[in-house]
């Protein structure tokens, strides 16, 4: 596997972290999904993570069961968090991921949430660094390297 670090697919995302209220109404928190696109977000009370709350969750907590979105509060649906430390690589956040059946992983700090990976943002990382490195293999291979002269 390319090695990398969590903090380095943290300084290439949208610096901004949403996240929702424990006593929101699940329709609240997927409302702000869609209005940012986003697939799940940290729950978030005193400064506290609680957990995460994802469209997974609504699908098979809400809809599935038959509850109402705009009646249920997001505490109820909420997921305990699997977490991660910005020094985690991106491997040991793939296998954490894959082990608990996650697709988002909170990245605290001490207590403090500084992000939130999806499963996406790894595997686009992954994709990316690989192009990298074939480029420069193709490049050395080729002669086009710099101090090929």
């Amino acid at each position: 596997m390319i090695p990398g670090i969590i903090n380095e697919i943290l300084a290439h995302k949208n610096s901004e972290l949403w996240s929702i209220s424990p006593d929101a109404t699940v329709f609240e928190a997927i409302q702000m999904m869609a209005d940012r696109n986003i697939g799940a977000l940290p729950v978030i009370a005193a400064g506290k993570l609680l957990g995460v709350v994802s469209e997974r969750d609504y699908t098979r907590k809400v809809a599935l069961k038959g509850k109402s979105s705009k009646e249920t509060r997001v505490r109820e649906i909420l997921a305990v968090p699997v977490i991660a430390s910005p020094s985690d690589t991106v491997e040991e956040c793939m296998k954490l991921m894959t082990t608990h059946r996650v697709r988002h992983l909170p990245i605290l700090q001490g207590d403090q949430v500084i992000g939130l990976v999806s499963i996406g943002d790894l595997v686009n990382w992954i994709i990316t660094a690989q192009s990298v490195t074939i480029n420069q293999l193709e490049s050395y291979i080729t002669g086009h390297y710099p101090g090929a002269d």
